[in-house]
């Protein structure tokens, strides 16, 4: 039996229905933990994990990450946000709480290097990466009948530089309204300021790590020229400053002299898969606060 056909990856092996996130961001404060925790005790949740942290105690952000169970969240959750709403005013907060038997829907997007891709529908089908995979966009076909093969809407959008706005448009339509997350896993096209604007610290790119040091292209060959030591990749969030969103996460490798071009880049693609793979985890798990252009990662 091919493995790949149409297989649909099992949820994670302990369900939730009942259990949700909250994330906190605020300017530092005495009581912001006391208060939320009095908060979910008076409501009758149970609080399973909390983290938090401070930029600095005098006048600083501060930020929390809380998960808690709360019988019939489903039917309780409208009630509990617009109880909350009064904490959040007395304290300036930025929040948003998510149930977590709701699992993220992700659009992929991709050009001709497949290993990103692959690596995301090796953990989507194993259930190590607890979110839907809708659609996978490419502006190539090479990719077609692989993703297919596991069920999944693939959708071919050629890009010109004389049709990018058209095609962004055409993205967009095929995206559609409930997407939670974009995924650049390999995508060799820039994104404009106006997609960007709809996805706001919603789409994740990877890239090798020699950036700003090795522009352009060939950064591998011109690593090598320079007899670089290591070697690496960083997912970010997407933002109009081209490779300068917020870090997610970031790895490397030693390399040495005796390590080639091709050695480099297979050493290259094996970082960028699992970095882009732990950043996407770390989404659809609501572990991620974006500030200015630093993220805290919970």
């Amino acid at each position: 039996m091919d493995i790949h056909t149409k297989n649909v990856p099992a949820h994670p092996a302990h369900e939730h229905p009942d259990r949700a996130r909250m994330l906190i961001s605020c300017p530092d404060a005495p009581g912001i933990v006391a208060a939320v925790s009095k908060f979910l005790f008076e409501h009758g949740a149970n609080i399973v994990q909390s983290d938090q942290y401070s930029m600095d105690p005098d006048g600083g952000m501060f930020f929390m990450r809380v998960e808690f169970d709360l019988p019939q969240l489903k039917d309780r959750l409208p009630q509990l946000e617009a109880d909350f709403g009064a904490i959040a005013s007395q304290f300036r907060m930025e929040w948003k709480i998510s149930s977590v038997s709701r699992r993220k829907k992700l659009a992929i997007f991709v050009s001709k290097e497949d290993h990103c891709l692959v690596e995301l529908l090796w953990q989507w089908q194993a259930g190590d990466l607890d979110a839907d995979i809708a659609l996978v966009v490419s502006n190539h076909l090479d990719m077609k009948d692989y993703v297919e093969s596991f069920g999944i809407p693939y959708h071919h959008i050629p890009v010109t530089p004389d049709t990018k706005k058209e095609a962004e448009q055409r993205q967009l339509e095929v995206i559609g309204a409930d997407i939670d997350v974009i995924i650049l896993a390999r995508y060799m096209q820039i994104i404009s300021p106006t997609f960007i604007e709809h996805y706001r610290n919603r789409i994740i790119n990877i890239h090798h790590s020699f950036l700003p040091a090795f522009v352009g292209g060939k950064p591998y060959a011109q690593a090598y020229k320079r007899g670089v030591k290591l070697i690496g990749a960083t997912a970010h969030y997407v933002t109009e400053e081209l490779d300068g969103g917020p870090i997610i996460e970031q790895d490397v490798e030693r390399v040495s002299h005796r390590d080639d071009v091709p050695e480099l880049k297979r050493i290259g693609r094996n970082i960028e898969r699992v970095v882009l793979a732990r950043a996407v985890k770390w989404h659809v798990e609501d572990r991620i606060l974006v500030h200015e252009n630093k993220t805290v990662v919970f």
